[in-house]
């Protein structure tokens, strides 16, 4: 699915009129839409009144024609959140309004619709929509907490009032909807956060415009099912052997952070390649060793806090050159002593496509330039603190404009950005960007950065191209989560639990 900003879905509108729609009828369409799906909901559950929150514009229209439709199987009450209609479209929704829809005016009648809504079944807002800029008057504010006080059954029409549609963002109060209708595309409310929190279970209905205007559309996303549609995981040939399926040379690992070596290392050979060679400190060695069996290690010199010595960067250039065919650097790496001028001159001289995670993106955070100089790809996979740190923004001004920022970094700099969160963002240095829609929060414990790093790692050395190794290995992360969840809690699930389950989605 593509993910459209609300200047470029007014202008998908315009084309559509041009080519001899009507923003009439892509009106009724949209509120057939949202009727349908309410319509399942009361029919499933037995239901019987209904509340229509409508603002001024369109997409109070939007909601009169929901109203309409809605009349014919149950009660309806349309509240009018603050002003009477004002565009066209809504006007000419509302004038044909059955008489048995009960209209009232919010402003004038607070207490009968406080009673309304406590008495409602179903409760759809269709106060404001992507255009929506700002806060909630008090009007609009007070209906939309006393809607989310209620135990009514909540839908938003194309996104929830209180939303800012291209950021994300959510100033003051929102309508948190169980359901939202989506028109045409997904917005990037409905895939970044807070936003996406507010929106429940989003549906995408198509309301009569061209595909062909779709299509052609400036988007600033894709969903990673689209990439993956093109892109799909392939597998071996029958012929293989561990020489085909790639050589990966993981650099990782350190005193107390054995553990991130293991999982991305146990991560990796699950995912397929053929030979793992572990270049760590020499006091991990043992630790590492007993749980990758099937590793081939280099123990290396270490400083006296254990951590990878800068003396070792020949021997690990001579690896890079000679004796893989991608390479993990970062997975609890350490921080300080030489390990920033280690990482950076590794940076400099590879040839060999490499994942780029944890802390050798700490090391190269004050002078991120140094990729630019990498002579292969390069994935670098920040969360929202490390890419603060890569950009000099605050981590509030990152999960603010996630897309934007990712994008940005992976155009400047010439790499592919993995922003990890709810939602991962991937941009590529090509300045396609695509969002990832599998996961859950029970990955959000330590441990998960690590897997993902070598399911991405082990699948460059296996010859795939930059872009397919990333959108594969953080889709197929979230499955894993989200397989996990199937027999964990969210507080209960561990990585560990995701490693297990790599063998039955591969």
């Amino acid at each position: 699915m593509i993910v459209v900003e609300s200047g470029e879905m007014r202008n998908i509108e315009r084309a559509a009129v041009r080519q001899g729609s009507s923003l009439a009828s892509l009106m009724e369409q949209a509120g057939a839409a949202v009727a349908e799906l309410a319509a399942k909901i009361i029919a499933r559950d037995k239901l019987r009144n209904v509340t229509v929150f409508c603002g001024k514009g369109n997409n109070g229209g939007d909601g009169f024609v929901i109203a309409r439709f809605l009349s014919m199987m149950c009660d309806v009450n349309v509240i009018i959140a603050n002003e009477y209609p004002q565009s066209d479209l809504a006007k000419l929704n509302f004038n044909i309004l059955p008489d048995k829809v009960n209209v009232i005016e919010h402003t004038e009648n607070r207490e009968q619709c406080r009673e309304i809504i406590n008495n409602s079944d179903i409760i759809i807002d269709a106060i404001y929509g992507i255009g929506f800029n700002d806060i909630l008057d008090p009007y609009c504010t007070e209906l939309v907490v006393l809607a989310n006080r209620s135990k009514a059954v909540r839908i938003a029409v194309d996104i929830p009032s209180g939303i800012i549609c291209d950021t994300g963002e959510v100033p003051g109060e929102c309508f948190n909807a169980d359901h939202t209708v989506s028109f045409t595309a997904l917005k990037p409310a409905h895939v970044l956060y807070p936003s996406m929190d507010y929106c429940g279970e989003v549906t995408v209905s198509k309301i009569g415009i061209p595909k062909m205007i779709v299509d052609s559309c400036t988007y600033a996303m894709k969903t990673t099912d689209e990439f993956l549609e093109k892109h799909p995981l392939k597998s071996t040939k029958k012929s293989a052997h561990k020489g085909t399926n790639g050589t990966l040379l993981s650099i990782c690992g350190s005193y107390g952070m054995a553990g991130a070596a293991a999982m991305s290392g146990m991560a990796a050979l699950r995912c397929g390649v053929g030979i793992l060679r572990v270049a760590l400190p020499e006091s991990v060695y043992p630790i590492a060793a007993s749980q990758l069996t099937e590793a081939v290690f280099m123990p290396l010199q270490q400083s006296k806090r254990g951590l990878i010595s800068v003396s070792e960067f020949d021997a690990l250039q001579m690896e890079i050159m000679n004796n893989c065919t991608a390479v993990l650097l970062g997975c609890g790496l350490g921080q300080g002593d030489d390990i920033a001028e280690l990482v950076s001159a590794l940076i400099s001289v590879t040839t060999k496509p490499m994942v780029l995670d944890a802390d050798g993106i700490n090391a190269i955070a004050a002078d991120p330039s140094i990729l630019r100089t990498a002579m292969a790809p390069v994935i670098i996979t920040p969360h929202p603190g490390e890419m603060s740190r890569l950009t000099g923004k605050t981590t509030a001004q990152v999960q603010k404009s996630r897309y934007r920022t990712a994008r940005d970094f992976a155009s400047e700099y010439g790499v592919t950005v993995v922003l990890k969160g709810a939602n991962t963002i991937i941009a590529l240095p090509d300045g396609n960007v695509y969002v990832n829609l599998t996961g859950n929060n029970g990955m959000a414990k330590g441990g998960s950065g690590d897997i993902l790093a070598g399911m991405m790692a082990s699948f460059l050395s296996q010859g795939m191209n930059y872009d397919e190794a990333a959108v594969n290995a953080v889709y197929y992360h979230g499955v894993l989560g989200d397989k996990c969840l199937e027999e964990h809690s969210p507080r209960t699930m561990l990585p560990r639990d995701m490693l297990e389950k790599i063998s039955s989605i591969m």
